[in-house]
């Protein structure tokens, strides 16, 4: 099994955890920055609900809104999924953004529809032993534990926790802009995306959560740019 290696220009110290057991195998998350409005998609929305029926990975569909203006706006569009790829972007120090874009392991770019380019890098990442190990349940009153112990810490919080609701499927009917008379088939459409920690990893981090929503959740946790995710779990 292959350890993960973080970037040397982090620029602070790194801490070693001590006794710290080995860290399970996580699933690997594959973001889609995707529109209903963008007629390069559908291939890449395609891939992605290809993804969402393995059970080792992780495969969220983020729509963003800068596709509106050419008349249909997207129904599952937020400017929150805009922001979270222009600042993607700027953590390569890049101004443009675009769709379809496939980012995996909060690291690797992938331009449009590229599925064996795809394949390869979830096989590379499949293996990786991960330096965070998370854990996911739910009381029967419906509250969602989370729990997350890291191998290694940091001198300050630089890890950020997120937990990631998600649809699993919907139709839609796209009546105008460039795919309009299509009907497409969406796959794990997230519905709402929220960071509820910083954390150093010093100590195991835990959360309970009450949460409402029919949706599944996915709990991610992440250097702080946004950058590498360090370990990520989910609850169906």
């Amino acid at each position: 099994m292959r350890s993960l290696i973080l970037p040397l220009a982090l620029g602070f110290s790194l801490l070693l955890a001590h006794a710290q057991p080995s860290r399970a195998q996580s699933p690997v998350v594959v973001e889609l920055f995707t529109s209903q409005g963008c007629s390069a998609c559908p291939p890449a929305d395609e891939l992605l609900a290809e993804l969402a029926r393995r059970d080792d990975v992780i495969a969220l569909a983020l729509h963003v809104d800068y596709w509106d203006y050419i008349g249909w706006a997207d129904t599952f569009a937020s400017p929150q999924f805009t922001r979270r790829q222009h600042a993607y972007a700027r953590a390569e120090g890049h101004r443009m953004v675009y769709t379809p874009q496939m980012i995996i392991g909060g690291v690797t770019r992938v331009v449009g529809h590229e599925p064996m380019r795809v394949t390869e890098l979830v096989m590379e990442q499949r293996d990786v032993e991960y330096p965070v190990e998370v854990s996911l349940s739910r009381d029967e009153d419906g509250a969602i534990h989370l729990r997350a112990e890291a191998s290694m810490a940091f001198e300050t919080p630089r890890m950020v926790v997120q937990v990631v609701h998600y649809r699993p499927s919907q139709t839609v009917e796209i009546r105008r802009g460039e795919n309009a008379g299509r009907s497409m088939d969406y796959a794990n459409i997230v519905t709402d995306w929220m960071q509820v920690g910083e954390w150093s990893g010093v100590d195991p981090f835990e959360i309970e959560l009450a949460d409402e929503s029919p949706y599944p959740v996915a709990a991610l946790v992440q250097m702080a740019g946004p950058g590498q995710i360090l370990g990520a779990a989910r609850l169906e």
